[in-house]
């Protein structure tokens, strides 16, 4: 039998954070995921790459995780958004000189954590591994892996992703539906340098993002089209495929060539009802999943672990159980806002940018102007971006707790 304070279950990003942002103040940790690391680890697993935001970076400095992707990673300085092909964006271009965010493909993220994780004194990564069962209780939360070991922790973390087994086993009820829409995700190098910026150009079939990446000639791409559409622009040749993306830039960045492998997953929405329950603990996509228009998913996930690492390190500090129903209610109330408040933004948003006609285009484009000219809601949304809003937990700021 093997003893934590902590079990976690899913071992992708957020769940491996979670279990090195527990590390750093000495607390335990067991990490339970299914998926064999040497295929996860492989450069074209998912083909993925994430903007994290400036206050999340923090906590992977805090952490000892960003040392790792420093040199991977690619800065973005500066954000353009249009309705269409607008020649007038709104550009957010931070006055202070630090980047919104900093671009890096998930593949490098997950093998900094993975290693991390491998040499962290406290924390223990059982991958392929499954848990056949896990009770909570009282006394504690008893797991009994398929290899018929067991785990006793004092909390379960719940990091599994969109579908977690164990929010549906705990009857966590769920708000959710599907968009009509498919995420294609690739890559281009292009004629013109990106000079770090980020592009985000809506039409009615959803949001097209071109994302600066390393080096500066190639950005990534996530292109969100009507879920009919998907197949098709999935069967084009590369050639085909990056003439149809030309298009969607209006030659922002020139010719387009050097087609990474496409891949493409449908887009939906869910949004936990609660995020505790006896012993547990909901992060990441666990407990919320969202529309990729703002490129808050995985960030959002970020908040969680800082906001329940703090919660948890706080209460070991006074004696208190992990699960202690006082701790877990601050988590409840410290996430439900803000996660609340992102989601509805994010859904209102894909809706309002996918009304088609003149009428709603003349209602956006105003939007857009009223930001533009309007400094402190400019610089809300700047701050949304970055991570900085609301109560920011100590590893937002980084600073070890």
């Amino acid at each position: 039998m093997q003893r934590a304070d902590v079990l976690i279950l899913g071992g992708g990003l957020v769940g491996l954070t979670t279990a090195l942002a527990l590390d750093a103040h000495g607390l335990t940790s067991v990490v339970i995921d299914p998926a064999d690391p040497a295929k996860m680890l492989t450069a074209n697993f998912d083909g993925r790459a994430s903007a994290i935001a400036s206050a999340s970076w923090r906590m992977l400095e805090a952490i000892g995780v960003a040392s790792r992707l420093d040199t991977q990673g690619c800065k973005i300085r500066r954000i353009e958004v249009r309705d269409g092909l607008s020649k007038n964006p709104l550009d957010f271009t931070p006055t202070d000189g630090e980047a919104l965010g900093i671009m890096v493909e998930n593949r490098l993220v997950r093998r900094a954590l993975y290693e991390a994780a491998l040499a962290a004194e406290h924390v223990t990564l059982k991958a392929p591994a499954r848990a056949t069962s896990v009770t909570r209780g009282p006394s504690g939360v008893h797991a009994v892996l398929d290899d018929g070991s067991t785990i006793d922790a004092d909390l379960l973390i719940a990091a599994e992703g969109r579908n977690s087994p164990t929010r549906a086993a705990a009857g966590i009820r769920t708000a959710s539906w599907k968009y009509d829409h498919t995420a294609i995700i690739s890559a281009f190098d292009h004629s013109i340098p990106h000079d770090n910026v980020a592009h985000e150009i809506f039409y009615p079939a959803g949001p097209f993002a071109l994302l600066p990446m390393l080096p500066g000639n190639r950005s990534a791409l996530v292109w969100t089209v009507t879920a009919k559409d998907a197949p098709g622009i999935l069967a084009l040749s590369d050639h085909a495929f990056a003439v149809e993306a030309h298009k969607r830039t209006g030659g922002l960045l020139g010719e387009l060539s050097a087609a990474a492998p496409r891949s493409s997953y449908p887009l939906s929405f869910h949004h936990a009802a609660v995020i505790t329950g006896e012993r547990l603990a909901l992060v990441g996509d666990a407990a919320h999943g969202i529309h990729p228009i703002a490129g808050q998913g995985l960030n959002l996930g970020f908040r969680d672990v800082a906001a329940l690492v703090e919660v948890l390190v706080e209460g070991s500090r006074l004696g208190l159980d992990l699960a202690d129903v006082q701790l877990l209610a601050r988590y409840q109330s410290w996430r439900s806002f803000d996660t609340l408040m992102v989601a509805t933004a994010t859904d209102t948003l894909t809706r309002l940018f996918g009304i088609p006609g003149r009428p709603a285009r003349a209602v956006r484009r105003f939007g857009l102007g009223a930001v533009r000219r309007i400094a402190p809601l400019k610089s809300m949304f700047m701050a949304e971006a970055r991570g900085e809003t609301g109560a920011l937990p100590k590893l937002l700021q980084g600073i070890t707790i």
